[in-house]
C-alpha cells in the first residue's frame, strides 16, 4: 500500500503539469484582451507605448511557451503570481474564498450522500414498489436537471413567494451559525440534491446486485432480522461502486460549486473563476485550476484506498 500512494505522488506532478499546461494554451487562444479587460477601455483610446509597456511589465509580449514556463518555475518556488486585475496576491486571494466554497461543497457532499444511500438501499429493498418507483424519478430529477435551473426554481419559491430565506450571501458557519444555515440552505439543496440523484441509482443497483448472494440468504436463514442482513451484510458490500460514484462526483461537485457561487453571489473560488474567465485574469485562473486538479488528485487517492479499507481483499502492489 505505501508504495502504491508513493507511486501515486509521484504521478501528480505530471498531470499537474499537463493540465497547466492545456488551460494556459487554451486561455490565451480565448478572444479577448487581459490589458483591455484590466483597463476596461476601448482600443481607439489608449496609447499604443502605455499598451506595450503593460504588456512587458506582465510578461504578454513574450511567448506563449515562456509564459508558461515562468509561471512554472515560480510555482515551483511557491509563487502563484499577482493577479492582472487588481495586482493582489493570487495565493493570499484563494485563501481567502477558500473557506466559502469549502463549506458549500462539504455540506453538498453531506446532504448527497445522506440522502442518496438511504434512498437508493430502500428502493433496492422495495423493488418495484411504489418507494422504488419515487425514488428513480428522484434519481432522474437529479440527473437530468441542471444546477442553475433548480436554484432559479428555488429562489423563485423560497426567496420570491415565501421570503424565508436569503437569496445571497455569505455567513461561516463559526461565526453564526443560525445565519450561515438560512444563507447556505439553497445553495446546499441545489447542489446536494442534485448530485444525489446518482448516488441514488449506483446505491440501488449495487444493492440489488449483492441482495442475491448466497450469502445474503445464508445470513437471512440463520435468522438474522432485516435490518441487520441490510446494513451489516447487503449495504456493507456494496459500497465499494458507491465509493467509487462518490468520488468521481466531485468534479461535478467544483463545476457545480462555479454555477450555485454565482447564482447566488457566493465569495467563493467558484465565481472567482468566473471572474477571472471574463477579465482575462490568466495568473489567478491558473491557481484556481491548480487547486481543483490537485483536490481531484487527492480525492481520486483517497477513494482508491477506501477500497482497501471496505474490503479487506484488496491489495495494492
Amino acid at each position: 500500500m505505501t508504495a502504491y500512494i508513493v507511486r501515486r505522488m509521484l504521478q501528480m506532478p505530471v498531470v499537474i503539469l499537463m493540465v497547466t499546461f492545456a488551460l494556459f494554451i487554451i486561455m490565451h487562444l480565448l478572444p479577448g484582451d487581459p490589458i483591455y479587460a484590466m483597463i476596461g477601455e476601448s482600443e481607439a483610446s489608449l496609447d499604443p507605448e502605455v499598451i506595450a509597456e503593460l504588456r512587458a511589465e506582465l510578461g504578454l509580449d513574450d511567448p506563449v511557451l515562456v509564459q508558461y514556463l515562468d509561471w512554472a518555475s515560480d510555482l515551483v518556488r511557491g509563487d502563484l503570481g499577482r493577479s492582472f486585475r487588481d495586482r493582489s496576491v493570487v495565493t493570499g486571494a484563494i485563501t481567502d474564498r477558500m473557506p466559502v466554497t469549502l463549506q458549500l461543497g462539504l455540506l453538498s457532499l453531506m446532504v448527497a450522500i445522506c440522502v442518496g444511500v438511504p434512498a437508493g438501499t430502500i428502493a433496492a429493498v422495495k423493488r418495484n414498489s411504489p418507494v422504488d418507483a419515487i425514488v428513480t424519478l428522484f434519481a432522474m430529477f437529479g440527473v437530468a436537471v441542471p444546477n442553475f435551473w433548480f436554484s432559479m426554481m428555488l429562489i423563485w419559491v423560497f426567496v420570491v413567494e415565501l421570503r424565508w430565506l436569503p437569496a445571497s450571501g455569505f455567513v461561516g458557519v463559526w461565526s453564526d451559525p443560525l445565519e450561515a444555515a438560512r444563507h447556505m440552505a439553497l445553495p446546499v439543496t441545489a447542489l446536494g440534491l442534485t448530485l444525489s440523484g446518482s448516488i441514488m441509482r449506483y446505491t440501488r443497483s449495487s444493492v440489488l446486485e449483492v441482495l442475491n448472494q448466497d450469502y445474503v440468504r445464508t445470513a437471512r436463514a440463520k435468522g438474522l432480522s432485516q435490518r441487520t442482513v441490510i446494513i451489516r451484510h447487503a449495504l456493507r458490500n456494496s459500497l465499494l461502486p458507491v465509493a467509487t460514484i462518490i468520488g468521481l462526483q466531485l468534479g461535478s461537485l467544483l463545476a457545480g460549486s462555479i454555477i450555485i457561487e454565482s447564482m447566488f453571489a457566493l465569495p467563493g473560488i467558484g465565481r472567482l473563476a468566473i471572474q477571472s474567465i471574463n477579465g482575462r485574469d490568466y495568473p489567478m485562473l491558473q491557481g484556481v485550476v491548480l487547486l481543483f486538479t490537485v483536490t481531484v488528485l487527492l480525492v481520486n487517492l483517497v477513494t482508491d484506498i477506501s477500497y482497501a479499507i471496505l474490503d479487506p481483499r484488496i491489495r495494492y502492489s
